[in-house]
């Protein structure tokens, strides 16, 4: 699928098909989110995978809008090093977004839907991922195909009532 396209078309998939995703294409997602930019190229992230039905069901508990977790193929939880100053963490979020849109776009380009959830319960996650202290886990994301076509051209902002040229 072209970048462009699958940019107009991405939408958020909540629910999923019984199916798996293949080991070849998870790690195409993977990469793809490696790939993506950081500050001064330090990708400050790792990825804990998770494709084990129950494991899936007990992630869902994570945050009060994770419950489509359970129902995925696979989840991907994005792990950042802790920071000390706002201004660092700001950064590391910053960079997160565009980890995660890497493995949305990558994900949706095979037919792959994908969401995130906010992890609310930052105990539970670091229990059931087991990552090492001095990092921690705000986004889950939620891989699998479609139950059914996403539908309707997602509503946006008109481009002219973003867009201000040189100035406001």
């Amino acid at each position: 699928m072209d970048v462009s396209d699958a940019i107009r078309s991405q939408r958020a998939v909540r629910r999923f098909e019984d199916r798996l995703i293949s080991g070849e294409d998870l790690e195409r997602i993977l990469d793809a989110g490696r790939r993506a930019p950081s500050s001064m190229n330090e990708q400050r992230w790792a990825f804990v995978v998770v494709t084990e039905r129950q494991r899936l069901v007990e992630l869902s508990r994570v945050g009060d809008y994770a419950g489509h977790i359970a129902g995925a193929a696979a989840a991907v939880a994005l792990v950042t090093p802790e920071a000390e100053e706002d201004w660092q963490r700001e950064s590391i979020q910053f960079d997160l977004g565009q980890c995660a849109q890497n493995l949305m776009l990558a994900a949706w380009g095979m037919g792959i839907g994908s969401v995130h959830a906010a992890v609310y319960d930052a105990d539970l996650a670091r229990e059931l991922l087991g990552y090492p202290d001095g990092w921690r886990c705000d986004y889950v994301l939620s891989l699998g195909y479609p139950a059914r076509p996403p539908s309707g051209p997602g509503e946006r902002r008109a481009l002219d009532d973003l867009v201000h040229r040189d100035r406001w």
